[in-house]
């Protein structure tokens, strides 16, 4: 997931979170409010009562001196009413009280609000209640309850959506930090050491910190071509120099047997280096992508050629090849290194096979790569050495002629051409190389 997603989609899922607290703790604080607002309009009402005690009505009420006697007033809708009557406990009570109780007025039955006062008036103490209908309060309370949660939902989305614009625009230097630069990290001739505007200090760090490393690593490359054309001229040519004269003595007629064995065993000598340091100086070469990789190759006609012109070591060997090729599969990349490849494997299958064995070729799709697979019933290997294979200088059987180089190349071609190659093996019932070509 890229970084702006993960980024708004923290901020969404901040808010829904905040979203839920408050559907759990809203209605209370709501009620908590509009209960308050309540309480103080049936104070400032008791008040009122309380004040006008010598009006006519209630005076004449009072002066009854009637405990059964009860005076109440309500409004034509029921939403508010007052009741007065002699307070059953005659001590002296100044505390309010505020309830909710389920009351019946004509019939009607609903819940009030309750404000419930003790006063004491003639040395007579009475009872006052003044109540208010708090069913359009709760519906209040349930009607503002859904509007702030709509109005939280429609805010969330439509600041995820701003969000999603702002991180796009923050992060694009650094997209184009990634897209421009980090993806050609491995492929320095290619890296663009423009310097990226941003208003961001921290990407422009990153980018100034990115063209100095490149300016080394660049660096690093010429120097290591140079080195590798020096190297290739300085050890090889003392070689074929070295071989020429050993050539020439070993046509000396004085020389005896003992001296021509000795000289031969030197010229192989020589061959044996000269093949070590040809194979070191290709890897390094395929390692900075000193190969072209836009031929049009065609994979079937590769392994066509290879087993015609390995026929006789495979005769030699009596084994059998069984080349089920499918699909006319045409790929992009070096020829010669892709010949280099595909022969080391098959070189392998031969070399390391029981005698009369078998060698299958084969290829199919898989999740829309094409895969080639090249399997032995050789000797193969355990998972020890199956982690190793690739390694260089790594031999997996001493008795066989080899250097351990020949993988160490499959390797490096294949990681050229971005190809990735998974191996199977088991001891004693052979090994299976699986080469997954990239979608071109």
């Amino acid at each position: 997931m890229k970084l702006k997603h993960r980024l708004s989609l923290f901020n969404i899922v901040t808010k829904l979170f905040l979203i839920i607290i408050l559907w759990i703790t809203l209605p209370y604080i709501v009620k908590k409010v509009i209960y308050n607002n309540a309480d103080d309009e049936l104070l400032e009402k008791k008040e009122k009562f309380v004040h006008n005690l010598d009006s006519k009505e209630i005076k004449d009420f009072l002066l009854a001196n009637d405990s059964t006697e009860v005076y109440s007033n309500f409004t034509i809708l029921h939403k508010e009413f007052t009741q007065l009557e002699v307070s059953p406990n005659q001590k002296t009570i100044s505390k309010d009280v505020f309830y909710n109780d389920q009351i019946k007025i004509e019939n009607q039955e609903a819940e009030y609000r309750v404000l419930q006062h003790h006063f004491s008036y003639n040395a007579t103490n009475y009872q006052l209640e003044i109540g208010t209908n708090i069913k359009a309060i709760d519906d209040l309370i349930v009607l503002l309850h859904y509007i702030i949660i709509i109005t939280f939902l429609i805010v969330t989305f439509f600041t995820f959506i701003i969000d999603l614009f702002y991180v796009s625009y923050l992060l694009k230097p650094f997209n184009k930090i990634v897209t421009t630069k980090i993806a050609l990290i491995n492929e320095p001739e290619k890296f663009n050491h423009t310097l990226i505007h941003s208003k961001t200090s921290e990407f422009k760090d990153l980018d100034d910190a990115l063209n100095n490393m490149m300016n080394r690593i660049t660096d690093a490359f010429d120097k290591e071509k140079l080195f590798i054309g020096n190297v290739s001229h300085e050890l090889l040519t003392p070689i074929a120099i070295l071989k020429n004269r050993f050539e020439n003595l070993i046509q000396n007629q004085s020389l005896d047997d003992i001296a021509i064995d000795k000289i031969s065993d030197s010229l192989n000598t020589l061959d044996a280096m000269k093949k070590v340091i040809s194979n070191l100086l290709l890897i390094s070469r395929i390692d900075n992508k000193q190969f072209q990789t836009n031929e049009e190759i065609n994979i079937n006609e590769i392994i066509t050629e290879l087993i015609e012109n390995l026929k006789d070591r495979i005769q030699e060997r009596e084994l059998s090849v069984a080349k089920n090729i499918r699909e006319n599969f045409d790929f992009k990349g070096n020829k010669t290194l892709i010949q280099v490849m595909i022969t080391n494997l098959i070189t392998n299958a031969i070399k390391y096979n029981n005698p009369s064995g078998n060698i299958t070729v084969t290829d199919s799709w898989n999740n829309k790569n094409y895969t080639l697979i090249i399997s032995d019933t050789g000797i193969g290997m355990n998972k020890e050495q199956l982690t190793q294979i690739f390694d260089r200088f790594t031999r997996i059987n001493f008795e066989q002629d080899g250097h351990g180089i020949g993988l160490a190349i499959v390797d490096s071609i294949a990681k050229l051409h971005q190809i990735e190659i998974q191996v199977e093996s088991e001891i004693n019932k052979g090994t299976s190389f699986k080469i997954t070509f990239p979608i071109s």
